[in-house]
């Protein structure tokens, strides 16, 4: 049915062990592949299984199919090989422990949820067509889409993830799809950019409906254009930091995947936020002290100490499968979500104080406090080591300690309005200070107490 809207939804319990897809062998002595095996050059059906697997998705792609990968099994199932299914088409990509869980269950549900108009919340089949003005080329876009061949003038020689194209496909897009798109200011001739003119972008997305109708939705931005010899305030002052840091965190994770190694990516990423520190921040040579960033600069730097801790670049701890659907995630996703990922958010509730958002930082971990950490993966409430006693003990039944009782309610109302809308529905984790569970917070805290530098 080519050019006709559709999902192929693979429910995935283990890892393929036959013909061309194959990925592991039928003897269990021989586990699936690690990402040392992979660095070591180990991984014997990696290439070819990749390969077989990009084909299917090109061919799913042309004919506007998306493939949706749920894959539930305890060990790996191939996950990494497959991924160009769900990258290449739009699909869902979704990674659990099992079938028969809460959690899969609800995130399936998901899958099909309604609008007000009891129409599915998911388009098929959808293109997006950037055009330009002239000043401007188009380096390429980040997300889950594949290249839609369409060649003018306005390619850029520098080519940033899916490029040398002005339109892309996506075969299904569902509310919180969001794509990166990159471009490179360039002088064509010699002819300077006109001060005080407009530079523009136009994105042109069209789509089937859910519904069956066929929709196209225009915007158009414009942007005043500032020499940064002269006006360099003037793009200081337009900085976005959360689109910057959101955007760096999907070059970083599309070249940790396609081309470099880590410890490659981590040194670039260092590169361009020393590039950025030295433009725009203020400060006396020789004198660490005096160094200062605009307002709008402040919460870069900490953007990027995170995205260098976080699962999209260190592969430690995390499988190969893993490590795909995290990254998976990264290319889908809305600004908001994208950064919950890279800088979880900590919030943190007492009895004296209202609740507020507070440093994901060791000295955030107080015995009387109660944190709310959202990594948009999981939700965790962590009870510092007071209450936990005070709950081990059953305070907040009697009714003199009432304040209490809604203490602790706080935070886990908050957490279910968190995990309302998320999809894949995140896990939820209750522990306490000293808990086993507690390593999923100080895994992801500065560990500023300990670690001074």
């Amino acid at each position: 049915y080519p050019n006709c809207g559709g999902r192929i939804m693979s429910f995935i319990g283990g890892a393929c062990s036959q013909g061309p897809g194959q990925v592991v062998d039928d003897e269990l002595k021989h586990p699936i592949r690690s990402h040392h095996d992979i660095e070591k050059d180990n991984a014997k059906w990696m290439k070819k299984a990749t390969k077989y697997y990009e084909t299917l998705a090109k061919r799913a792609a042309d004919n506007g199919h998306a493939i949706d990968m749920y894959s539930c099994a305890l060990d790996q199932t191939g996950l990494m090989e497959m991924k160009s299914c769900p990258n290449m088409t739009g699909g869902n990509m979704v990674m659990g422990d099992s079938f028969n869980s809460a959690l899969f269950k609800q995130t399936f549900q998901r899958v099909f949820s309604k609008d007000p108009k009891g129409e599915f919340k998911m388009a098929f089949n959808a293109t997006l067509e950037v055009k330009c003005s002239r000043e401007l080329k188009i380096s390429g876009a980040i997300g889950p889409c594949i290249t839609g061949g369409k060649k003018d003038g306005s390619i850029s020689e520098v080519e940033i993830g899916i490029g040398n194209t002005t339109s892309w496909k996506f075969c299904a897009l569902n509310p919180s799809s969001t794509v990166a798109t990159f471009f490179e200011v360039t002088n064509q001739h010699g002819a300077p950019i006109p001060q005080g003119g407009r530079g523009c972008i136009q994105f042109i997305t069209s789509y089937q409906h859910a519904s069956g109708q066929r929709r196209v939705r225009v915007t158009t931005v414009a942007r005043n254009w500032a020499d940064p010899a002269t006006a360099l305030p003037h793009i200081a002052a337009s900085f976005d930091q959360e689109a910057a840091a959101v955007l760096m965190a999907r070059m970083a994770a599309w070249r940790a995947d396609s081309t470099d190694e880590g410890a490659d990516v981590l040194r670039w990423v260092d590169r361009m936020l020393i590039r950025l520190c030295q433009k725009f921040g203020e400060y006396v040579k020789d004198s660490p002290v005096s160094f200062r960033l605009p307002e709008n600069f402040s919460l870069y730097p900490q953007f990027m100490f995170h995205l260098r801790r976080s699962q999209f670049l260190q592969v430690f701890n995390n499988s190969p499968d893993e490590t795909t659907f995290y990254r998976g995630c990264l290319n889908r996703e809305d600004l908001t979500n994208c950064l919950i990922m890279v800088q979880p958010i900590l919030y943190s509730y007492s009895l004296q104080l209202p609740p507020e958002p507070v440093l994901l930082d060791t000295s955030s971990i107080q015995p009387d406090r109660i944190l709310l950490m959202d990594t948009f993966f999981q939700i965790l409430i962590f009870h510092g080591e007071t209450i936990a006693q005070w709950r081990a003990a059953g305070y907040q039944t009697q009714p003199e300690y009432a304040n209490l009782k809604q203490l602790l309610e706080m935070p886990v109302a908050d957490a279910q309005d968190a995990l309302l809308g998320r999809f894949p529905v995140p896990r939820y984790i209750d522990t306490e200070q000293g808990g086993s569970q507690a390593r999923f917070l100080l895994c992801k805290v500065n560990p500023s107490q300990t670690h001074n530098n």
